[in-house]
């Protein structure tokens, strides 16, 4: 399984969850995990997904995320999960 940590931070707006997940449905990537927070206006969203059915190379994904994040003005990383793990441990 190809996990990938995909985090989205910025100012909570109308519409974030449904666009970041109506791109990763389209791309076939499986969500297996989500944590939503809005703190005094700010929105954070990681989630673990599944990216073995999707066709798209990681780097495809992860550029694809950044300018959907421009355009509804949040900032979205994707990080593979061995990446992600080395640089959180102790």
């Amino acid at each position: 399984m190809k996990k990938t940590i995909i985090t989205v931070v910025g100012k909570d707006t109308v519409g974030i969850i449904a666009k970041v997940c109506t791109y990763l449905a389209n791309n076939r990537i499986n969500i297996l995990d989500i944590s939503q927070t809005i703190v005094q206006g700010y929105f954070n969203m990681m989630m673990i997904v599944d990216m073995n059915d999707s066709s798209k190379p990681f780097g495809d994904i992860a550029d694809e995320l950044d300018q959907i994040g421009d355009e509804i003005g949040v900032v979205i990383r994707c990080q593979r999960e061995d990446i992600f793990n080395s640089m959180h441990r102790v």
